[in-house]
């Protein structure tokens, strides 16, 4: 996932650029806002969908359990019920590792 701190300075993050970070289409994010009470994003006068970096962290969470881990809708609902700073974890050490293998990947290419 593609989801830089480099932003820093940005508040709000558009659907589609919340699909762009995870890789996903914008329609799954969608169903995914009504399945899980823990994606709540503010909607402009205009209603389009405004992700904090929150946001944009508990999507990360629920693509983690339900692509990554192959977790049921359910099951990842209870998951992070129980708690996200487990499932946070993970993602973060998910991310880092994909940071790593990019590197040694380009490092095998210059070598």
């Amino acid at each position: 996932m593609a989801f830089e701190n480099n932003d820093s300075l940005k508040l709000y993050y558009s659907i589609g650029e919340a699909a762009e970070i995870l890789n996903v289409n914008t329609s799954l994010i969608r169903f995914w806002e009504k399945e899980f009470p823990i994606l709540k994003p503010k909607k402009n006068k205009k209603g389009n969908r405004q992700f904090t970096k929150d946001d944009i962290e508990n999507l990360k969470m629920i693509y983690h359990l339900v692509k990554e881990r192959g977790f049921t809708l359910q099951g990842a609902k209870e998951k992070l019920k129980k708690g996200k700073g487990t499932t946070k974890k993970e993602v973060d050490i998910v991310d880092s590792l994909e940071k790593v293998k990019s590197f040694l990947l380009n490092l095998k290419k210059e070598l």
